[in-house]
């Protein structure tokens, strides 16, 4: 079996609410050590295809500081534990976010984001017949408007790439290949 790079060291170089950045020192197979980054996403988090009774799903708009624009998405939200079921939080965040609800719930995939450099994971669920039954309630830091959308036109604003964000991308279109 081929060697593979080996971690050998680890510094904690940002602590923050959502994310900690680390430093790793890698061994390769070669024998040189290289310096990777490292963003560890403790909580993992849940996202949520909801269909209404028609067929529309339901999407978030909200402002992206990362990429400083607004950004078309999916309801999601972080897990309030390490132990948090992550059906529990897609239920949450789909009410919080649009206050919409649902007793009829399947998951749909697994994600890790980005492989690269973090290890985030998502669930993402299929919120089937979702009936609105309340307002919104948002983080006081939160602004996110709500709209429908027939998954054809999500398909094309996809394939035209306007909609990037992953999370997206994977619910919608694994809910388009069921």
């Amino acid at each position: 079996m081929d060697k593979h790079p080996e971690r050998i060291g680890r510094k904690l170089i940002y602590t923050g609410a959502v994310v900690n950045v680390y430093q790793d020192q890698i061994k390769l197979a070669d024998g040189r050590v290289e310096n990777w980054d490292f963003v560890e996403h403790p909580m993992g988090a849940a996202c949520v295809v909801p269909i209404t009774e028609d067929g529309q799903i339901i999407m978030v708009r909200q402002y992206r500081p990362a990429l400083d624009r607004y950004t078309l998405e999916l309801p999601a939200g972080k897990r309030d534990s390490l132990t948090e079921d992550t059906l529990i939080t897609a239920k949450r965040e789909l009410g919080e976010e649009t206050g919409y609800t649902t007793d009829n719930w399947q998951k749909l995939i697994s994600l890790k984001t980005t492989v690269a450099f973090c290890n985030e994971f998502i669930d993402v669920y299929l919120a089937r017949d979702v009936v609105r039954t309340k307002g919104q309630d948002l983080d006081p830091d939160e602004d996110i408007e709500i709209k429908e959308y027939s998954p054809e036109w999500l398909r094309e604003e996809i394939y035209s790439g306007r909609i990037q964000d992953a999370k997206t991308v994977a619910g919608i279109m694994s809910y388009l290949a069921m």
